[in-house]
């Protein structure tokens, strides 16, 4: 990439000002591995690839499921271990995510078991200060000390926690454990005038601990390094290795799974009705596949499309949206093993009811679920996300907005009146 005069300068990489772009900069990922807070330094040849190939893998991810980064491009490209992102004031605190006891928790705390589970995700705050050995901080002194606002800090730890809990679901795919996570968060201009909070900096081997199988003797993360006082060339290679290993694991990440939902329409008269269904799917990066069949008119038809479906390649979901009667979800529910959630027609009958919402239905009709179009879209999507990091993500961040949307609302809501409180 085309660079700039440099601008910053940390332990494992350099940063310089973009040239034709102002709000842009350009990441140079160095061969540098640290611990200590630098105190012990060392060269692997080419870690500065193995870090810029993870940290752009892992970028991809998220910014495919919806979350706000600094990341551009590169990082996988000719240009090596160079990656282009927005520009950000960095906020000096690293926000650390634990899912199981290990490291320095255990050392704070020793009356925790090591390998406990936490549940909710456990998020920390330290310092940004070497001198200081990064000192532990809580949201009230980060608040205190204008380091960020208090709105901030909950938004970098809801944000630190969904980041985590997408991660751990694409290592959980590979049947690994992410044990615990390091991020850190940067100030943007937005178009418009203000600021917006985005993951910033780098995620790579040295950003979390992770443990294939759940087993800490297998840890493929920096861990290896820092437990090594003195590194020989060859536990340095080993090092290599592991980074490697990782690197290629992470390329995995937003592969997508190949899985599809299947629309069975009772006639053709229900298309603004999957029109919505399929609007919802897009924004889950899920593909679609419609059909008309009757269970009355066409089931020979109708059971060759459900055969058809189940055979194509990825794992498929069914939403059926029968106009005038539940006798299409039922056919489907009995003609597949696959999963089949019911979305009746407005106006439709449903064991002899109209339907006028999903809460009108009686109940013990049938077995599948019986769902409005967003919520169909929703379900479908959920079980879609079991093999697919990037449906997953999705499904997070938009329940994620859908609970912050209410909060505010509700907020709202109760806010005192402005002015002198009085009638108008």
């Amino acid at each position: 990439m085309n660079k700039g005069a440099e601008v910053g300068r940390g332990k494992t990489k350099v940063l310089y000002q973009h040239p034709e772009q102002a709000d842009s900069l350009v990441v140079v990922s160095q061969d540098s591995i640290t611990a200590g807070d630098g105190a012990k330094r060392n060269v692997i040849t080419g870690k500065g690839r193995l870090a810029a190939l993870t940290t752009s893998r892992v970028y991809r991810l998220l910014n495919d499921a919806g979350l706000p980064t600094h990341y551009i491009s590169g990082g996988e490209d000719e240009d090596s271990n160079e990656m282009l992102v927005r520009r950000c004031t960095m906020i000096p605190i690293e926000v650390v995510v634990r899912g199981v006891a290990a490291g320095s928790y255990l050392k704070r705390n020793p009356g925790v078991k090591s390998g406990t589970v936490f549940a909710p995700r456990l998020v920390e705050y330290f310092f940004k200060d070497d001198a200081r050995h990064d000192p532990q901080y809580t949201a009230e002194q980060i608040v205190e000390e204008k380091i960020a606002t208090s709105e901030e800090v909950v938004l970098m730890s809801d944000y630190a926690r969904l980041i985590f809990d997408i991660l751990a679901h694409a290592w959980r795919r590979q049947n690994v454990l992410l044990v615990d996570l390091k991020v850190e968060f940067g100030r943007a201009n937005k178009e418009g005038g203000g600021t917006e909070i985005l993951l910033a900096d780098v995620i790579d081997n040295d950003s979390w601990r992770i443990w294939p199988a759940g087993d800490q003797a297998l840890m493929l993360d920096k861990q290896i390094y820092r437990n090594i006082a003195t590194p020989s060339t060859s536990d340095l290679d080993n090092v290599k290795a592991k980074y490697e290993e990782v690197a290629e694991r992470v390329a995995a990440f937003a592969k997508r799974s190949g899985g599809f939902v299947g629309i069975i329409m009772g006639s053709r008269s229900d298309t603004p009705h999957v029109d919505r269904i399929e609007e919802e799917l897009r924004s889950f990066a899920v593909p679609t596949r419609r059909h008309i069949a009757s269970a009355h008119k066409t089931p020979v038809f109708a059971l060759k499309k459900i055969q058809q479906l189940d055979n194509m390649l990825g794992r498929v979901v069914y939403i059926t949206t029968a106009g005038r009667s539940n006798a299409l979800s039922a056919f489907v529910d009995a003609a597949t093993a696959n999963p089949v959630i019911a979305s009746p027609v407005l106006g439709s009958t449903w064991g002899g009811m109209e339907v006028v919402s999903s809460l009108a239905l009686p109940g013990g009709v049938a077995s599948m679920v019986v769902l409005e179009p967003e919520n169909a879209a929703l379900a479908a999507a959920k079980i879609l996300a079991v093999d697919d990091s990037v449906v997953y993500g999705r499904v997070v961040m938009t329940q994620y907005r859908n609970r912050t949307n209410i909060t505010e609302a509700d907020k709202r809501l109760n806010a005192p009146p402005q002015g002198n409180g009085k009638a108008q």
